[in-house]
């Protein structure tokens, strides 16, 4: 097969698609795809050389890759890889424009998708262009100043609606990227991991944004799939270190996501070459976490638990490719997993952690099966194999399917729908039939007998389609799966039900599921003939007599249900008379059950049914709108199984029907038609639908009903010939298969060599499918042109002399007339040539050749007849000017007329929206029924026929970007006609005509938009307002088609900006209408939002064209086309550079535009801001805007429209940016200042060589020579993890550009800036508007403002500080928010903007700067605290700290010091916060200072300024992480800090008293107790441990334990809010601390202190050291349960605290009892068991008799406690398993119910138990039943039931 087809191709294709080889004409497709594939590689490779990207490059992508949609990837391997680094070359061009990366880029994925077709040594990509990509776009520099507009930036003018859509446009740019990366990744050099790991480890600083950048880079770029022999270049590199600082980070930082995400790809991509076992089970606790689910009572959320949780794809792909190898560890801790979580899947158990569990379960089994398939049935390719050492044994999969069994079957009946579980258990059963099928089964047969619970049976069925495959083929390990096949189906038969929708839905799904996969053909009588069958095989065979009682009974429930649903029964008369949406879906779901049923029928069976159907379908008379459908549609299934059986015994009645109705004259022209007549017509018109050869011997009764029927009166009888007359021309000249079968053939060979139970569940033969097409044959095409002249031509006239005004007709006549032309052109439309016309020359200049490349679909068009296409054209054209010119409100016709034009445009046969549901629902069924374990194609036979069926569609539809031609012109003028007619339904139906039309043709946008813009024109006064809206609508597209108003293009942009502004001169514009104000804000929105910034230079870099030239001379097929000479490469270039500087012309030429537009004094202010709005849009960091629009820009500042003023302060921070003059950068060796030693081992932290980066006040530049002399290194991150190679520095001052210029000195642009900056007046104005509020209380300090001042002072130097002076002091004196906004804006942006001001101009900055920021602080108010706080953090973010030494020490001077109160306090301490914490690790020594001023403040009284200390704290801490290779920090650290606080508590932890808040909140004069002030301490040190649980990176475990004992003392017990905050915030410290990941080591630890705590005599201690385990062991589940020492130290503490006594800690004692039974954390063994019957035989003492007044014991006796602990104990071990019951539970209930009548509290704990035991079993109390013995239920009965009060 192969070798024959290289031979025709002159080369071994790659992979192409098999399913063309299928199609009836393939024997052309070798010598079609091969002239496709040479026009394809010369043209790219002419237009790549000549330097045209467009249209050139970009027309011949596009060919190529519809090329690949038709034929895969049918090329050689040399042009695979040519075509690949052409492309290459192409994306990582760095000036492309966005929207043409994407397209390439997307193309390129395709070509590098199927990895396994090259191999490393085929193929090798650099890694650096992709980065380079990467940060160019995800990273840029200039997109937020407005400098670059991707398709995704925040835009100035975006409604909340749009947020949406900008969401999936941003995800779309990013995402291409990624998944470019991802494909290229396989592909990069040996020594690239080496390379990456030396750029971006100088990122990881924890501190820093920049770690969350490194940390992504290596996710996404480091290889994972190098071979075993290269590792050691490969994942070795950097495995050890990560992971150790995967492993070392507590608390979720978002980088740490991408982190799971590098280690799940490397452990899927080298199963076998990494040893887990060590990291196992700390692997499974962090996945358990990241599930969040809820545990104990009170347990508080931390934020970013959510927001930062794993993917489960990533943890779904690292655990399976965990499992197997020679140590079982990993499923056992996965056993462990699903025990623990097994409850939260149970459906009466909701939240909103449920999804995530759901997606868990359906992906795992997935992502195993994928594995298996990979190990097992995948063909070997370069790619590492899988070491047989760690291959997936039989035990494995039988262990792993156990595993997750029980979840699976609870899932199934889960809130969110059984479809997870559905594709968990088809997976499962691919797997492991045996162990799958047989329970759900047990669950599917009770559900189908019950009534009452249709949620069961939806459930249970939708589940069993997934296993169905499984189920029917049986195989070696479930062979008796088959047998259950027939007692399904007919026990599934009264799912039928015409009053539950849903279950009617889910039936016929089932019923066609299961017989598509079995042929239904009764084999019962091989019993006799046969003696070599089985014993289940003969079992089938005599099941298989009852298939046609099954169908019958099938029929009949159909019947029924058609019966229930007649309109007459269903509807009142007034309502409509179409179907409802319900209605049809029952209908598809009926006929497509039927016709599948009837396809895999035997021919007797289908011969009763036949009959059946018959006598139905003609002994009554249905309505045509519902019930008639529904009827028509099983008779049409009929007959087109067996088409000729069925059209013997229907045409002849319908025909006869007929025929004696209408001989009756007056009947044709009757308004109402006789119900029988229309009855027949509908029932012919369906049973027609069969294959044509079949319909010609009935032809002449066919015609002759068509010569009665089309001219009736009654619109529904016409309707009804006219489908008649499409439905028998579609089936003469189409193609299609004509039979869907299971088996090629058909069930109708003997049986004596052919059983048909042999073929249960067969997969198709992709190469034996033998698939009955039908061609059209000669007569068929002759009989379709014989009823078209017949038919079609007679109207055609007719039509035409009324449009040419020489007859009369009524609307009605016309509709009918239409109609039937309709129709003709829907049934032959393949037959009709498409339209003649020139193509219009000169639309687009081109230098290689644009012409398209067609495609043949078996139709060979007979040039000697008519071509109707054309001639309906004509009468077309001349038909709409009538009509619009005479009687334009006929609105119907109209509609009907667009319609034709539409398919005259488009329709070759088939509708693309049919084509894309039928591409839906083979997707859907597929993936419903395949089997991902062989893969392989192995889909049944139906399926594969559909997707032959699919592509030869495919080809249809595929004319992309046909040649635009005069025709079209024509139609497309007729349709902007109607587009811009009186009624609006019609200009909708035209404009979405119109919009296909402009997506289909080549560059015909160019050719209408002139036409558009006419109705716009203000001097255009004939234009109506109807005309401007519609072409309005024009311009603005509809969701996802051309927008014309915005495409990519300088030639039309400056032709449709300008227009759309000057429309609002028009007469027609009326800002009155809300239409048209809405219309316009639709249109400047829609453009703001697609909008991306336009190519100016469109080079090709010569790498490409190196690569082009091979392409044209490497394999066959060679391209005709000749090499370009070097004379024609030299004018290309020519052209080239002329093309860019006609683009730079063109752009200035649209911003003069605009400008003169918004020159004009009449524009109404709306068009005015959509003009500013065009002018922000085209800033662009390549070419600096032209000075006038500055000055607008300039000017606009003080414009009176706050609109504007936005705008505008953005565009000159863009503009400031544009005009900045480089500073020049030196690059240095990081050694020559530090003597670094290189050292192989990575030092992170605090080191002697990054030293001189910190913040020393002893040697800060304080003189005009250390300032030069000194380093400064403004990124915080350089230097911390390590040094980068190559350091790049500013070069010393001199070399920089020359600081205060002269005005002469300027450019042009600068003196603008200047001019105006310099003028008072302007100033006052500005600053006026600025600091004006906006939207009370919502304002806060804007960035755009910042940016705006940061430009001034870093272009202009200090030019206009002496006029901002006397506004800054006013401002900060004035304590108006506004006012006090403006100025920190003014004050971070002067700060930022002197970086590289001389050493005078920065020392005379802080002396006048200082007192203001003094002011500020004294100033400070609740509204503006947190402004303060954004400035300083802006002023400080990626500056050197020695640059802002006077800031700091000014902040430093004494922040708490009362003066004006403790809100200023708290206020200083936030705005110093915000300073210090930008510098991270580089102030150690301001960390120290200010640590030892804020010590003894720690008693602070004042709640506002205690919280913001304990943040402040978390700050100064952060920088003391446990980090793996990382010093010890110089930086202030936790355990000094925890010493000397403890020593302060002393007072508190010595004695044993509740600490009660008795503090008075006034500071007292006299020195309170030591108690007194241990008490104020420990609030703050709690606001504290508060803060620092979500922020920092590592817990310091054993230095917040020091503190463990104290907050069990406080925290209260009951969940109320009325407590006093100190107790509030132990509990919530409580709570976090327990949720905290912990290590090995640290358990230990924590033990040992919850055990003395236990000890403790305060019984809340106690309490809550039980609440505090439950969270802590679940939180920590593996790790805990590695070490068996630990558990028995925990079961024993909390049996011992069960003999508390204290009533309320032992119930808690038991309530966490029963969690750790049912996480599966403690088992339930005998010692456990005997331990509490022991307990509960407890002898109690007698009563005595009381005194009458001591009515209560005063002290339960020690005994009744231990027997209450007994009881307790049983009762934990009973409500550990709500679900289910286990071996030993009726024993215990047994024994429990002994103590029913025990004194209290022991019979409230009985009761209780017995209650909830009923309330969790009573679902499904029927099969747990089956668990006791007759007498246990005798006693649970009397237990459960309560007494009768009137016995």
């Amino acid at each position: 097969m192969q070798t024959t087809q290289s031979n025709a191709l002159g080369f071994q294709p790659q992979k192409d698609i098999v399913y063309n080889k299928l199609l009836p004409y393939a024997d052309r497709l070798d010598e079609e795809s091969n002239d496709v594939l040479s026009k394809i590689k010369g043209n790219l490779a002419r237009a790549v050389q000549l330097r045209e990207i467009w249209p050139g490059v970009l027309f011949w992508t596009r060919k190529l890759s519809t090329y690949m949609r038709l034929y895969g990837r049918k090329f050689s391997k040399e042009d695979h890889v040519l075509f690949i680094k052409l492309l290459y070359e192409i994306v990582t061009i760095p000036k492309l424009e966005i929207s043409m990366m994407q397209g390439f880029s997307r193309l390129l994925i395709n070509l590098l998708k199927k990895k396994e077709l090259l191999s490393r040594e085929d193929l090798e990509l650099p890694w650096r262009p992709l980065y380079e990509l990467h940060d160019r776009i995800l990273y840029s520099k200039t997109e937020h100043l407005g400098l670059n507009w991707f398709p995704n930036s925040p835009r100035p003018r975006t409604s909340s609606k749009n947020v949406m859509l900008k969401l999936v446009r941003r995800c779309s740019v990013e995402n291409v990227i990624r998944a470019l990366v991802k494909n290229c990744r396989p592909y990069f050099s040996d020594s690239a991991t080496q390379e990456m790991l030396c750029e971006w480890r100088p990122l990881l600083c924890p501190f820093d944004v920049t770690m969350q950048r490194a940390i992504s880079y290596f996710e996404l770029f480091l290889p994972t799939t190098l071979p075993p022999e290269l590792h050691d270049k490969g994942f070795k590199l950097w495995f050890e270190e990560m992971l150790s600082l995967w492993l070392s980070v507590q608390n979720l930082p978002s980088w740490e996501v991408h982190l799971v995400s590098l280690f799940a790809r490397l452990a899927n991509d080298s199963i076998g070459y990494i040893d887990w076992t060590p990291y196992i089970s700390k692997i499974f606790t962090r996945i358990l976490r990241s599930l969040n689910l809820p545990v104990g009572t009170s347990q508080m959320m931390v934020p970013r638990y959510i927001t930062n949780a794993y993917d489960i794809n990533h943890a779904v792909l690292w655990v399976s490719a965990l499992l197997g190898g020679p140590n079982k560890e990993a499923q056992g801790q996965l056993n462990g997993l699903f025990k623990s979580i097994t409850s939260f899947f149970h459906p009466s158990n909701h939240g909103r952690w449920l999804m995530k569990l759901m997606k868990l379960l359906h992906r795992l089994p997935a992502s195993v099966v994928r594995r298996l398939h990979r190990e097992r049935f995948r063909k070997p390719t370069w790619l590492t194999p899988i070491p047989d050492s760690h291959k997936l044994t039989e035990q494995d999969i039988t262990e792993f399917v156990n595993s997750m069994m029980e979840p699976v079957l609870l899932a199934m009946f889960s809130k969110t729908g059984s479809l997870d579980a559905a594709k968990a258990l088809q997976n499962l059963a691919l797997m492991r039939p045996e162990l799958v099928i047989p329970p759900v089964l047990e669950k599917t047969y009770p559900a189908l007998e019950t009534l009452t619970e249709p949620h069961q049976l939806t459930a249970t069925l939708s589940c069993m389609i997934g296993v169905a495959r499984s189920l029917v083929s049986g195989g070696r390990f479930f062979p008796e799966g088959p047998t259950h096949m027939l007692p399904l189906l007919m026990r599934a038969l009264p799912g039928v039900d015409p009053n539950d929708f849903s279950k009617c839905m889910i039936t016929f799904q089932f019923i066609a599921t299961f017989v598509t996969l079995v042929p239904l053909v009764d084999c019962s009588f091989a019993l006799h003939e046969r003696t070599d069958l089985t014993e289940i095989e003969r079992e089938m065979c005599s099941a298989s007599a009852e298939f046609e009682d099954f169908v019958l009974q099938f029929m009949d429930r159909c019947f029924a249900l058609i019966d229930s649903s007649t309109l007459e029964q269903t509807r009142e008369e007034t309502e409509t008379e179409k179907m409802t949406h319900l209605e049809s879906l029952v209908e598809l779901g009926l006929s497509s059950t039927f016709s599948t049923i009837l396809t895999q029928c035997s021919l007797d069976i289908f011969k009763v049914a036949l009959e059946k159907v018959f006598n139905f379908a003609t002994t009554n008379i249905f309505e045509t709108r519902v019930s008639g459908r529904m009827v028509a549609d099983m008779c049409r299934a009929a007959s087109k199984c067996h088409p000729a059986e069925a059209l013997k015994i229907f045409v002849p009645h319908c025909c006869n029907a007929i025929n004696q109705i209408a001989v009756h004259e007056e009947v044709l022209q009757e308004e109402e038609l006789d119900k029988e007549l229309l009855w027949n017509l509908q029932l012919l018109s369906e049973v027609t639908r069969v294959d044509g050869d079949k319909v010609l011997p009935y032809r002449s009764e066919l015609v002759q009903i068509l010569q009665l029927t089309l001219h009736l009166k009654c619109k529904q009888g016409y309707t009804l010939a006219c489908n008649l007359l499409h439905h028998i021309l579609r089936s003469s000249v189409l193609i299609y298969p004509t039979e869907y079968c299971s088996v090629p053939g058909g069930f109708h060979q003997p049986i004596s060599d052919y059983l048909p139970i042999k073929d249960w569940g067969r997969p198709g033969d992709l190469w034996n499918l033998d698939i009955r097409w039908h061609v059209p044959s000669v007569e068929e095409t002759s009989f379709a042109f014989y009823l078209l002249d017949l038919i079609l031509q007679p109207e055609l006239q007719r039509l035409q002399r009324f449009a040419q005004g020489e007859q009369d007709l009524s609307r009605d006549d016309v509709l009918q007339s239409l109609t039937i032309v309709q129709h003709c052109l829907l049934g032959a439309g393949s037959l009709m040539p498409p339209l003649k016309g020139e193509p219009i020359p000169d639309l687009v200049q081109s230098l290689v050749n644009l012409n398209e490349t067609t495609f043949y679909t078996g139709m060979e068009y007979d040039h000697s007849r008519e071509n109707y296409r054309d001639a309906i054209c004509r009468v077309m054209r001349q038909l709409i000017h009538y009509i619009l010119e005479h009687t334009e409100d006929d609105t119907k016709s109209l509609f009907s007329i667009i319609k034709i034009i539409s398919d005259l445009l488009h329709f070759k046969g088939s509708h693309k929206h049919e084509f894309d549901s039928r591409w839906k629902s083979f997707n859907l069924v597929k993936k419903s029924m395949e089997n991902r374990l062989h893969l392989r194609k192995q889909h049944i036979r139906a399926l594969l026929i559909d997707r032959v069926m699919l592509q030869h569609e495919l080809r249809k539809l595929t004319v992309e970007g046909c040649q635009y031609r005069s025709i079209h012109q024509d139609l497309m003028k007729d349709l902007l006609r109607l587009s811009t007619s009186t009624y609006s339904q019609v200009r909708n139906r035209a404009q979405t005509v119109l919009f296909t039309a402009l997506g289909t043709y080549n560059f015909c946008c160019r050719d209408l938009i002139p036409h558009v813009l006419q109705f716009l024109n203000p001097d255009n006064s004939t234009v109506t307002q109807q005309q401007f809206k519609g072409a309005l609508y024009c311009l603005l597209g509809n969701h996802n088609g051309v927008c014309l108003a915005n495409l990519h293009d300088w030639d039309c942009i400056s032709l449709t900006w300008p227009a759309i502004v000057r429309s609002g001169l028009s007469s027609a514009m009326s800002l009155e209408k809300p239409s048209i104000v809405r219309l316009f804000d639709d249109l400047a929105d829609k453009i703001h939002r697609q909008y991306e910034t336009i190519g100016i230079d469109f080079a090709i870099p010569s790498e490409c064209c190196a690569v082009a030239k091979q392409l044209m001379v490497a394999a066959a097929p060679v391209p005709s086309e000749p090499v370009p000479t070097a004379n024609n490469v030299a004018e290309a270039l020519q052209k080239q550079e002329y093309k860019n500087t006609e683009s730079v012309q063109k752009y200035d030429q649209l911003i003069v535009d605009l400008l003169d537009n918004l020159s004009n004094r009449n524009l109404p202010w709306k068009f005015e801001h959509i003009a500013i709005g065009f002018l922000s849009l085209l800033l662009r960091d390549d070419n600096q805007l032209p000075p006038a629009a500055i000055t607008f820009f300039v000017k606009s500042l003080n414009h009176d429209s706050l609109y504007v003023r936005k705008v505008a302060i953005s565009a000159v921070a863009g503009i400031m940016k544009q005009i900045k003059r480089p500073h020049k950068k030196i690059s240095i060796s990081s050694s020559k200042f530090c003597e670094i030693k290189d050292s192989d081992s990575i030092v992170a932290g605090d080191r002697p060589d990054n030293k001189w980066l910190q913040y020393d006040s002893s040697s800060l530049p304080r003189t005009q020579e250390a300032w030069d002399k000194c380093v400064f290194m403004e990124k915080t991150h350089w230097g911390y993890y390590c040094w980068p190679k190559n350091l790049t520095i500013y070069a010393p001052s001199e070399e920089q550009p020359k600081q205060d210029l002269s005005r002469e000195e300027m450019t042009e642009r600068e003196q603008i800036i200047y001019e105006h900056f310099t003028d008072a007046a302007f100033i006052n104005q500005f600053i006026e508007f600025l600091s004006l509020e906006d939207r009370k209380g919502k304002d806060t300090f804007s960035p755009r403002r910042f940016c705006l001042f940061k430009g001034l002072f870093r272009n202009f130097h200090d030019a206009f500080l002496p006029l901002l002076q006397p506004h800054m002091e006013r401002l900060v004196a004035d304590s108006h928010e506004s006012k006090q906004r403006c100025v920190a804006e003014i004050i971070s942006g002067l700060i930022r903007g002197c970086k590289h001001w001389s050493y005078p101009k920065v020392e005379k900055l802080w002396t006048m700067l200082c007192p203001i920021l003094r002011t500020a602080l004294s100033n400070i108010t609740i509204e503006t605290y947190a402004d303060w706080g954004t400035c300083i953090a802006t002023a400080c973010e990626s500056r050197d700290p020695r640059k802002l030494y006077w800031l700091f020490e000014m902040l430093m001077e004494s922040p708490v010091n009362g003066e004006g109160g403790s809100f200023v306090d708290a206020c200083r301490l936030y705005v110093l916060q915000g300073g210090l914490a930008q510098q991270e690790w580089r102030v150690p020594e301001l960390l120290h200072r200010l640590l030892q001023y804020l010590e003894p403040k720690l008693t602070q009284v004042y709640k506002n300024v205690r919280e913001r200390i304990g943040s402040v704290l978390t700050y100064i801490f952060m920088i003391d992480v446990n980090l793996p290779f990382t010093k010890p920090t110089m930086s202030p650290r936790i355990c000094d800090f925890t010493e000397r606080v403890l020593l302060r508590l002393k007072p508190l932890t010595e004695n044993d008293e509740e600490i009660q808040n008795h503090v008075i909140e006034e500071n007292e004069v006299e020195e309170q107790d030591e108690r007194t002030q241990a008490i104020k301490l420990l609030k703050t040190v709690l606001k504290w441990l508060k803060a620092s649980a979500g922020r920092s990176f590592s817990t310091a475990v054993s230095e917040q334990l020091q503190f463990l004992p104290l907050l069990f003392k406080i925290a209260p017990v009951e969940n109320d809010d009325s407590y006093d905050e100190l107790k509030r915030d132990a509990k919530t410290c409580l709570s976090l601390m327990s949720q905290g990941l912990l290590y090995a080591e640290q358990i230990p630890m924590v033990l040992s202190v919850l055990r003395e705590i236990a000890g403790s005599n305060s019984w809340h201690a106690r309490y809550t050291v039980l609440t505090y385990l439950q969270i802590m062991v679940f939180y920590n589940l593996f790790t805990v349960m590695n070490d068996e020492e630990i558990v028995n130290n925990i079961r024993a503490l909390v049996i011992k605290l069960l003999e508390d006594e204290q009533l309320e800690v032992r119930e808690m004692a038991a309530t966490t009892l029963s969690g750790f039974l049912q996480c599966n954390f403690l088992s339930m063994d005998c010692p456990m068991q005997a331990h509490f019957e022991a307990l509960c035989k407890t002898r109690l003492p007698k009563k005595r008799k009381r005194e009458l007044g001591a009515l209560v014991d005063p002290i339960p006796s020690a005994d009744l406690v231990r027997r209450h602990a007994g009881v307790l104990g049983l009762s934990a071990c009973i409500l550990s398993s709500p679900y289910d019951v286990p071996t030993w539970m009726p024993q215990l209930l047994m024994d429990l119910s002994a103590h029913l009548n025990d004194t209290q509290p022991i019979e409230m704990t009985v009761k209780k138990t017995l209650s909830n035991f009923r309330r969790t079993h009573h679902d499904n109390w029927q099969q747990h039943k089956q668990q006791f013995t007759d007498d246990q239920l005798l006693v649970l009965t009397d237990l459960l039931v309560s007494p009768c009060y009137y016995a």
